[in-house]
C-alpha cells in the first residue's frame, strides 16, 4: 500500500533501520552527542536563532508556543481545523481571543491582519498555519509578518510550519516561533514536535510558562544537548538519519527544488484530467482537490490500486481529497498515484482512461516531450 496521506507520511527504509537498534538511554554522552547533531542540522533547517525538540505531537508545539508567547490576547486565522485549534488552545489557557474565519480554500490577507490589530491594541501574538493541512490552503504569512512588525515589532508571530518545513524555504526574519512535527516532511512517525525561536521571543519566553511546555525550562536544558523531560530518543535518532539523508540527495535545495516540481507536475497531471483544485492558494505540501465523487475516488484508489490519500474532515467530509507530496518520495511512486487516479476516473465513468495524467506528470518532471 502506498501511503499517500499528508501525515502521518511514509518513513523510509533506512530511517527504521535506525530507529530500530538498540534503545538509548537519554542521560548519556552518546545520545547528547547525537542530540548536538541533531540541533545543529535544525539550525540550518529552521535558520531561526534558536531551535527545541518535544515529546510531543505538533498540537504540543503549537500549545507550548501560545501559552509562553501570548500574555494578553491571541489573534488566530481559521481557514481550518488547525487555524481553529489556536484559538482553541488560547481559550483553555484563559487568554483572550481574536479570531478572522475564512473559508477553507480562502487565505488570510495582510489587510485583514492589519484591521484586526488595528481594533485590539491587546492584541500581543498572531498565531497562523504557513499551510493550512485541513485544505492543502497556502497563507501569505511571511507578507503578514513583515507588515505587522512595521506596525508593532513586539507582536509575537507564530507561524505553524507543520506541513511546511522540510517543504519550501521559509523566510523567518520576521516570525518568533516556527513550528514543525516529526509526521510530515521530516519523514518520521509522530511523536516529536519542534520549535525554532527568534531572540526577541526568547526575551518574551523570561522563566516561560507551565510545567512541561515551560521553554525557558526546556531552553536551558538543551543548550546542554539534553532535556528537560524524558526525550523521544527514537525519533531523534531517526531524524538524524533524516537529515543525512538530505544531505545525501544534495541537501536542502535540492529537497525543496524536488518537491515544488512534484506539486507542479501533480496538480497539473489532475487538472488535465478534469479535476478541480480546491484551494484559492495551494501550498507545495500537498494536492487538494474537491469532487462529489471524493469518497468513491478515495475508496477506489486504496481498494483497486493500493493507494491511500486522505479525505476531508467537518464540512469537507466526503467533498474532498488529499494527495501528500512531502517528503524523500520516488517519482515511479507519484507517478503511479496519478494514473491511478485516473483510472478510477475511468472505473466511475468519468472519462475513458488515456494515459493523460501520467504524460503530464512525466512531461514536468522529466522534461520529457519538451
Amino acid at each position: 500500500m502506498l501511503l499517500f496521506t499528508p501525515g502521518p507520511t511514509p518513513v523510509p527504509q533506512n530511517v527504521r533501520n535506525a530507529m530500530g537498534d538498540e534503545t538509548m538511554h537519554h542521560r548519556t554522552p552518546e545520545f547528547e552527542a547525537i542530540f548536538e547533531k541533531v540541533r545543529k542540522h535544525l539550525f540550518n533547517l529552521l535558520k531561526t536563532d534558536e531551535v527545541l525538540m518535544l515529546s510531543s505531537s505538533g498540537t504540543g508545539a503549537m500549545e507550548s508556543a501560545v501559552v509562553n508567547l501570548c500574555g494578553n490576547t491571541l489573534l488566530n486565522i481559521n481557514s481550518g481545523k488547525f487555524g481553529e485549534r489556536f484559538g482553541k488552545i488560547a481559550k483553555a489557557h484563559g487568554l483572550k481571543n481574536v479570531e478572522i474565519i475564512n473559508e477553507w480554500d480562502t487565505a488570510a490577507t495582510v489587510e485583514s491582519v492589519v484591521n484586526a490589530i488595528n481594533e485590539n491594541s491587546d492584541i500581543d501574538a498572531i498565531a497562523i498555519q504557513i499551510s493550512e493541512s485541513a485544505g492543502g490552503l497556502r497563507h501569505p504569512v511571511e507578507e503578514i509578518a513583515r507588515r505587522v512588525k512595521e506596525i508593532n515589532p513586539s507582536i509575537m508571530i507564530i507561524a505553524d510550519g507543520i506541513t511546511a518545513v522540510g517543504v519550501e524555504p521559509i523566510d523567518v526574519t520576521n516570525i518568533d516561533a516556527l513550528l514543525a512535527g516529526s509526521q510530515k516532511a521530516l519523514m518520521l512517525p509522530p511523536g516529536l514536535s519542534i520549535l525554532g525561536l527568534s531572540n526577541a521571543a526568547i526575551e518574551k519566553i523570561g522563566k516561560g510558562k507551565g510545567y512541561y511546555f515551560n521553554l525557558a525550562t526546556e531552553l536551558k536544558a538543551q543548550r546542554k544537548n539534553t532535556t528537560a523531560w524524558t526525550a523521544a530518543t527514537t525519533l531523534i535518532i531517526g531524524l538524524l538519519e533524516v537529515m543525512e539523508s538530505v544531505e545525501k540527495i544534495g541537501g536542502l535545495d535540492k529537497l525543496y527544488s524536488d518537491t515544488s516540481i512534484r506539486a507542479k507536475a501533480v496538480e497539473a497531471s489532475l487538472k488535465a484530467i478534469g479535476l478541480h483544485i480546491y484551494p484559492k492558494s495551494p501550498a507545495k505540501s500537498m494536492t487538494t482537490v474537491d469532487d462529489e465523487n471524493a469518497n468513491e475516488i478515495r475508496k477506489i484508489l486504496k481498494e483497486a490500486y493500493e493507494v491511500n490519500v486522505a479525505g476531508g474532515q467537518d464540512h469537507l467530509t466526503g467533498k474532498i481529497f488529499r494527495i501528500n507530496q512531502m517528503g524523500l518520495i520516488s517519482n515511479y511512486e507519484v507517478a503511479w498515484v496519478v494514473n491511478a487516479v485516473e483510472l478510477a476516473l475511468d472505473k466511475l465513468g468519468r472519462r475513458t482512461y488515456d494515459g493523460t495524467a501520467n504524460m503530464i506528470f512525466n512531461e514536468i518532471t522529466f522534461g520529457i516531450g519538451k
